[in-house]
C-alpha cells in the first residue's frame, strides 16, 4: 500500500499538475478532503483545490512539477517537490511578469483507501515572491 500511495501521488503531480488535467484532481482526492495549509483564498474541498490549480495553471500554464524525493510511513506519503513555470497571468494580484521560476517545496498527504482525504503543502513562497520581482531579492 505505500508503493502505491506513493506512485498515486507521483500521478497526481504529473496528470493533473504538470499536464493541466484538472477533472482528473478527484481521481486522486476525496470530495471532503482538507486542505490543512489552504493558497490565500482557497474554498474548502476539492472544489476549492480545483480552483486553486486552475489559478496556478493560468499563471504559469506551462509549469512542470517534479518528484525530488518521497518517505511514506503507513497511509502519510511525504513529497518534495520542485516546479517551475514561467509567469504568464495573473498571480495573487501580480500581473504577468514572463519570469521563469523555480520553486520548492514539501507536501504530506494522508491517503483514505486510495485518495488523499486531508494534505498540508509547505512551498518556498517567499522564493517565489522574489523571483516574480513582488519582493526584494537578498543581498548579493
Amino acid at each position: 500500500m505505500i508503493e502505491q500511495n506513493k506512485t498515486r501521488i507521483r500521478e497526481f503531480l504529473d496528470r493533473v499538475l504538470s499536464s493541466g488535467d484538472i477533472a482528473a484532481t478527484g481521481d486522486y482526492f476525496h470530495t471532503d478532503m482538507v486542505e490543512e495549509v489552504p493558497f490565500p483564498g482557497q474554498g474548502p474541498g476539492l472544489a476549492g483545490l480545483k480552483e486553486t490549480i486552475k489559478a496556478l495553471r493560468v499563471a504559469f500554464p506551462d509549469m512542470h512539477w517534479r518528484v525530488e524525493e518521497q518517505i511514506a510511513e503507513g497511509t502519510r506519503v511525504l513529497t518534495r517537490f520542485t516546479w517551475e513555470g514561467t509567469h504568464r497571468g495573473d498571480f495573487l494580484g501580480i500581473p504577468p511578469t514572463h519570469h521563469s521560476v523555480s520553486v520548492w517545496g514539501m507536501v504530506i498527504d494522508q491517503f483514505e483507501g486510495s485518495k488523499v482525504s486531508s494534505t498540508r503543502i509547505l512551498m518556498d513562497t517567499m522564493g517565489l515572491m522574489q523571483q516574480l520581482g513582488a519582493l526584494p531579492s537578498g543581498p548579493d
